[in-house]
């Protein structure tokens, strides 16, 4: 069976990519989305549950920017270059993928106070939750696009029609 850029990268190195790319990220991205409810729920902005729940905010935008501009220039570029994409599914991967960037990113700057700047601490978690309810939605639609054959959604690879 064929793979996708994304699943070649999570297999390759083993363990490690699959630590590095997947585990790490998704590991931080749970444990906000855990606290988060639960501090929805209680309405305790502050105290040990927060402070986890900023900690591992800050710590997955910083280090989810790495990801993405060490993907993008080493990965990205060079396919993209090479015109070596697999196929529809590959790009969406790929491209769910990095564009977790956004909800990642955007909680690491909530939570330092860049933006929702003035918002009460229920605002702020608003915009929060919305954050990490996007980085749900980009990383599923990641996860099931690159676990698809790419050859499933390229026509040239099934006998699509040549004129």
């Amino acid at each position: 069976m064929n793979m996708t850029h994304y699943m070649e990268l999570l297999a390759t190195n083993q363990p490690w990519n699959l630590i590095l790319f997947m585990v790490v990220p998704i590991v931080l991205a749970e444990t906000i989305a855990v606290t988060e409810l639960y501090i929805l729920y209680t309405r305790h902005y502050d105290g040990p549950v927060r402070m986890l729940n900023r900690m591992c905010s800050i710590t997955v935008g910083i280090y989810f920017t790495g990801v993405f501009i060490y993907l993008f220039t080493t990965a990205v570029v060079p396919i993209t270059a090479q015109q070596a994409w697999r196929g529809p599914a590959d790009i969406i991967a790929v491209g769910f993928y990095l564009l977790g960037i956004v909800p990642l990113l955007g909680l690491a700057l909530v939570d330092l106070n860049i933006l929702g700047r003035g918002r009460s601490p229920h605002g702020k978690m608003a915009i929060h939750a919305g954050l990490v309810a996007l980085f749900l939605v980009v990383g599923h639609i990641a996860m099931i696009f690159g676990m698809l054959d790419p050859a499933v959604l390229d026509a040239r690879a099934v006998g699509g029609h040549s004129h």
